[in-house]
């Protein structure tokens, strides 16, 4: 695994870790920047464990020791954004949990924009760009972002619906037809009624866009997929940094069908926006 993916590895592997290491890792996660100024014995200190622990941690993630663990754990702060923690604990105050969730949203924008695969956005505005009319689905805490997805694309003179109801998702995947693009949105991939769905709708014709977990029972049976890899267990917890790139991805979407129809375009958007001025108090000087 490349070096930038240091803190990741780390965070992936807690559950493997004896709890003396766990304790290290921690430390690490806790403030991976500070952690590559310490010393073997500040950090065992901090740690409460001792110094051929965080040695014996250091080896398990192929450093040759303390010194080079902190190469790579700097290599690995210059590749992008750690993530804080993995979850929130229940003794976290508003500032632990604050900073947790925020510093782990800004973590998984900056790791998806990284992984951002621009042959698979091309493809995905090519389907978009060309539908005779665009469906957004998603279920639960994904309803909202098809919600949001429907308000940005009604702009492009085309019929554009979101449902976040399954029965109604199923009859309008039974009734559509050669060129309809569905947009399936799915943190895990894995809900039984939108895979049914997806197959539903190719069946009859229709292009399928998934916004979803790589190698999912959903990826697979989509047309075109937009993979999005967020690091949290949401059998616990609600969807939140996930729900996040979810929604910058339906933003890149809409640039790039914006961008392909052209500066004339642009008319017809500065219309749209032109409407709402008298809806507004003038700002005030």
């Amino acid at each position: 695994m490349a070096v930038h993916d240091l803190i990741n590895r780390i965070r992936e592997r807690l559950d493997e870790l004896n709890r003396s290491e766990r304790k290290v890792a921690d430390v690490i996660l806790a403030d991976p920047a500070a952690a590559t100024g310490m010393s073997i014995a500040a950090l065992a200190q901090a740690s409460l464990v001792s110094e051929p622990t965080v040695n014996r941690f250091c080896r398990n993630f192929d450093a040759k020791g303390f010194p080079d663990f902190k190469i790579k754990l700097a290599q690995s702060l210059a590749g992008g954004t750690p993530y804080v923690s993995r979850s929130v604990d229940q003794s976290d105050d508003a500032a632990a949990y604050g900073d947790k969730i925020l510093g782990a949203t800004v973590a998984a924008l900056d790791d998806a924009r990284r992984a951002l695969n621009p042959r698979r956005i091309e493809r995905a505005v090519d389907y978009l760009s060309q539908a005779k009319q665009i469906c957004f689905f998603g279920l639960g805490a994904s309803g909202p972002v098809a919600a949001d997805a429907q308000h940005k694309f009604f702009r492009f003179n085309l019929p554009v619906m979101a449902y976040e109801d399954v029965l109604m998702q199923r009859m309008v995947a039974a009734a559509c037809h050669t060129g309809d693009v569905i947009v399936i949105i799915s943190y895990t991939g894995r809900t039984r009624e939108l895979v049914d769905i997806a197959k539903l709708a190719r069946s009859n014709g229709a292009a399928v866009l998934g916004i979803t977990a790589p190698d999912s029972p959903l990826a697979r049976e989509c047309t075109e997929v937009l993979e999005v890899m967020a690091p949290e267990d949401t059998d616990i917890y609600m969807p939140m940094t996930s729900r996040m790139i979810h929604l910058a991805l339906i933003d890149v979407l809409a640039t790039g069908v914006t961008l392909r129809r052209g500066e004339d375009f642009q008319q017809h958007l500065k219309k749209i926006k032109d409407s709402l001025k008298d809806t507004r108090f003038p700002p005030e000087s």
